[in-house]
């Protein structure tokens, strides 16, 4: 009867610490994603580009001529500035997005990232919550590191940017999220489509070409309901995230009598939208991902 407990015990011991939690899995793909060179290029990238356009605007501004700026102003320039790289890196975060999860599937990984969770979908939600923090994260810190460093020179030409100012802090903070739901939205097409080139053109479509074709027809057309569905696409919604003042009314038509049936959205109903698409996507792509084979 000793030996029987005593065998026993080491057995249940071992079962306890092999037991596969949900943290577990996080560690393994936060393991994936900080050693991939597709990575540290990206988010080197997102913070260079961000800095970087934050500075040429800072530096080409010419505010000696013209009426001084009044507060509002000053602040929804100093968000534009700060911001500005976003319209760039999205594309960046975009790719980011689609190669964390069509990668593995590519390389052949994906089966002994399933053979060790089972269930699947764990090791989806994993990778998706890895990759929305590390993009919030450099997101964020690439937009205050460029109202830091961009904050004196547009001092020196009259625009106080009030960085501790709320409606500043909440847009600076959207920029990153924004970020964030783009790389998520790419993630959620990876996933569906299992191909790198495949997702990497669908999204970039859709952030890109989709929105210039709609505003085209929409310009010719001067009909609302195109209007409206360009403002829902992603990129169109999503951008009322860091938009401040009356940025965040920008975008509707010049229009006639079809202005009171065009929809504006606020930042926190743009930030609403993206949301849905990138939730949309991942109910989606967690269906096929358990239905379909590895």
């Amino acid at each position: 009867m000793t030996n029987t407990t005593l065998e026993a015990s080491p057995a249940a011991a071992g079962q306890r610490s092999t037991h596969l939690s949900f943290l577990r899995v996080v560690r393994s793909e936060w393991i994936k994603l900080r050693t991939l060179r597709s990575t540290r290029w990206s988010f080197a990238i997102i913070v260079l580009l961000t800095v970087g356009f934050g500075l040429l605007m800072t530096a080409t501004i010419d505010t000696s001529t013209g009426p001084a700026f009044d507060v509002e102003t000053q602040k929804s320039f100093t968000v534009m500035v700060a911001t500005l790289g976003v319209n760039f890196t999205q594309l960046v975060a975009a790719v980011l997005g689609v190669l964390i999860i069509s990668g593995e599937y590519t390389t052949g990984m994906i089966r002994s990232t399933f053979a060790a969770v089972p269930k699947r979908l764990p090791a989806l939600f994993a990778k998706a919550l890895v990759l929305a923090v590390a993009t919030f994260v450099v997101g964020l810190l690439s937009i205050a590191l460029t109202a830091l460093v961009t904050a004196p020179i547009l001092a020196s030409k009259g625009v106080e940017g009030q960085l501790l100012d709320g409606d500043v802090m909440r847009a600076l903070v959207g920029g990153a999220g924004y970020l964030t739901l783009i790389a998520l939205l790419a993630f959620g097409f990876g996933a569906i489509l299992r191909n790198s080139a495949g997702g990497i053109a669908t999204v970039l479509g859709l952030l890109l070409v989709v929105p210039t074709v709609l505003s085209i027809l929409a310009s010719v057309a001067q009909v609302a309901w195109l209007y409206n569905l360009s403002a829902l696409l992603p990129s169109s919604a999503g951008s009322q995230m860091y938009a401040i003042g009356s940025d965040s009314a920008a975008g509707g038509p010049p229009l006639g009598g079809i202005a009171d049936e065009v929809l504006t959205l606020d930042p926190t109903q743009g930030f609403l939208v993206l949301l849905a698409w990138v939730v949309v996507l991942l109910i989606v792509a967690s269906a096929l991902i358990k239905r379909r084979d590895a």
